[in-house]
């Protein structure tokens, strides 16, 4: 009776104890919206689940495996309370591979078996040569035999010994295949490990909910493998046309999870970073080791030719989706007839007839502008079809017509209405953000003392309400490609030039002319003229602007006197010694250009003057 008075005791207490443990709940998160920033990534996800009256714990799946703790973010939409939030990575998942990788394991595993056979009917064929060529030492040796019999004992060995040789070249063939099979298949494994999907993340919610019943969860942190870099497409059909400026991004994940039809952003900040604005703390001087000076600056990279740089962006952000108003403004042209029965407008799509059924399958987001038509107006265009009002659509028609710019107050926004997939290899998914047609000058450009090209250069004014950052650029002239370019919009000018390639028709040549050119000795003194003539010619069909830069060297040694003797018109910028000579040349024009200085300076000294 005691022991099972005892019994009862304990289901009692089981029993209390299980009413007090929360509720174990678990769920799947489906990713909705990803914001990419330049290193790193914010993910949100949303999550259904029941919960309990009173204290619940909600396990929730699906979460990327590399996380800031410190940035997750959770709310719910009904009166729970989140009292805890633990992040946690399942390793146990190791054991599930991929349906790719998998696949890829057993080619692995087939080409293996295969390859041990291989290697075995090798093995058997090297032995059979072994023992023939024993067997015809053996067989050599022996006397009494006749001219016939040891013919035909030559032709067996030639002939046995053709076919085995010929055997193990076809199977050392096809062992060298598997090897290379097995090297690709070994490779192809890595490339899918990059994924980052052998584990997962899980986030462990303590919960009190005021009421039981259906709540939805969004969960937003921040995750650091993620990144895009901006690059650009830059085309021109001609001198006299605008350029065509196409702003694309190349986005990076390995987040452990497939981005599928997300809302994407991107965005110029960087999330994890110090916020706090700087502050001065008090300058003492102080005598210093040169040579402790010298380490500690090399630690920090302040030494000359070791610095680090790095530019400070205005923030772009790209942000997703916009709002489908065809059912707000279809209700409201909607009318009952005196019999009781809704009636519906006219739809009147890109300037075709459309039933309300078909318009009611158009993508949401597909619609660029709407224009709604009352009665009156309606029935004048298009007769008593439209007695009941008319909705005048226009679609969507290219993907910047899915892009909306919003200038802030600290930022710039792009808003994109199509969903993207990236998946979680690693490897650059674009996206093109924008297209601009951009009125540009189109000059030419050339420095013979540094490069025997001449260089197109596209100036553009305004040039900041593009948004621009910097970049890669692909050059594409006159429809050819031309090769890469480098934006940088970091630019205090009011005119950034963009540089467009090269331009082989556009001959330039510079030369020492040695007839103008001297060596004069003026008592201790040496007196040198340098004469260099520069010669550029136009072999295009039309006339062209171009720029031309040379230079002369400038003294900060008293010793040393540098005097221009002949600069041919151009413009001086005497603190550099820059000559600049800008003009127009006409279809087949050449011009000359000539410049000469002279330097003097002690004869016993040595200058460089190359």
């Amino acid at each position: 009776m005691k022991k099972i008075s005892l019994l009862i005791c304990a289901i009692i207490c089981v029993a209390f104890a299980t009413a007090k443990d929360p509720t174990n709940n678990q769920v799947k998160a489906s990713l909705s919206a990803v914001t990419v920033y330049r290193v790193g990534a914010q993910l949100s996800h949303l999550a259904k689940a029941t919960l309990v009256r009173g204290n619940n714990e909600l396990l929730i799946d699906d979460i990327s495996n590399t996380l800031d703790a410190n940035s997750i973010q959770v709310n719910c939409n009904g009166n729970v309370t989140v009292m805890g939030v633990e992040f946690t990575v399942d390793h146990l998942t190791n054991e599930i591979k991929t349906p790719a990788i998998k696949l890829l394991e057993d080619s692995v595993e087939t080409i293996n078996a295969a390859l041990d056979k291989l290697k075995t009917n090798i093995s058997i064929t090297n032995d059979l040569l072994s023992v023939l060529k024993a067997n015809k030492e053996i067989k050599g040796a022996q006397t009494g035999l006749s001219v016939a019999e040891l013919i035909k004992l030559i032709d067996y060995y030639k002939t046995k010994s053709i076919e085995l040789q010929n055997e193990l070249a076809v199977l050392n063939a096809k062992q060298t295949k598997f090897t290379i099979q097995l090297q690709k298949l070994a490779e192809q494994i890595q490339e899918e490990q990059k994924r980052n999907t052998k584990s997962t993340g899980k986030l462990i919610l303590q919960l009190n909910c005021a009421i039981a019943g259906k709540y939805d969860f969004t969960i937003s942190y921040i995750t650091q493998n993620a990144y895009w870099t901006p690059f650009y497409d830059l085309r021109a059909e001609s001198i006299t046309a605008p350029l065509k400026l196409i702003y694309r991004a190349k986005i990076f994940q390995t987040t452990g999870l497939d981005w599928k039809q997300v809302r994407l952003s991107l965005s110029t900040s960087t999330p994890i970073q110090n916020s706090n604005a700087p502050l001065f703390n008090t300058w003492f001087l102080s005598y210093i080791n040169p040579v402790n000076y010298f380490n500690n600056a090399l630690l920090q990279g302040k030494v000359a030719g070791l610095s680090i740089k790095s530019n400070t962006l205005n923030e772009v952000v790209v942000t997703g989706y916009g709002t489908d108003r065809r059912s707000d403004i279809s209700g409201s042209v909607a009318s009952v007839s005196p019999d009781g029965l809704v009636t519906k407008p006219l739809y009147i799509v890109n300037g075709n007839e459309m039933s309300a059924e078909e318009f009611a399958k158009i993508k949401d987001g597909a619609v660029k502008d709407i224009k709604v038509l009352k009665e009156d107006e309606a029935t004048k265009l298009y007769g008593s079809r439209a007695t009941r009002g008319a909705m005048l659509v226009t679609l969507k028609d290219g993907l910047d017509d899915y892009i909306t710019v919003s200038d802030k107050q600290l930022d710039v926004t792009f808003d994109i209405d199509l969903p993207y997939d990236v998946p979680t290899n690693g490897k650059a998914q674009t996206a093109l953000l924008k297209e601009y047609d951009v009125p540009a000058t189109y000059q030419f450009y050339a420095v013979p003392k540094l490069d025997k090209e001449v260089f197109l250069l596209a100036k553009i004014a305004d040039w900041e309400k593009l948004n621009l950052l910097p970049g890669e650029a692909n050059i594409i002239f006159e429809g050819t490609y031309i090769g890469k370019s480098f934006i940088d919009p970091s630019s205090t000018q009011d005119t950034l030039n963009l540089t467009m390639g090269k331009d082989k028709r556009v001959v330039i040549k510079r030369e020492k002319l040695m007839d103008f050119s001297s060596v004069k000795f003026l008592g201790a003194n040496k007196k040198q003229v340098f004469t260099y003539e520069t010669t550029v010619k136009n072999n295009k069909k039309e006339a062209i602007t171009i720029l031309i830069k040379d230079q002369y060297p400038l003294s900060q040694n008293k010793e040393i006197e540098v005097e221009l003797l002949e600069s041919n018109g151009a413009t001086i910028t005497t603190e550099t010694g820059v000559l600049n000579w800008m003009f127009t040349l006409a279809p087949g024009e050449s011009k000359k250009l000539r410049m000469s200085y002279s330097v003097k300076y002690p004869k016993g000294k040595l200058l460089n003057l190359n």
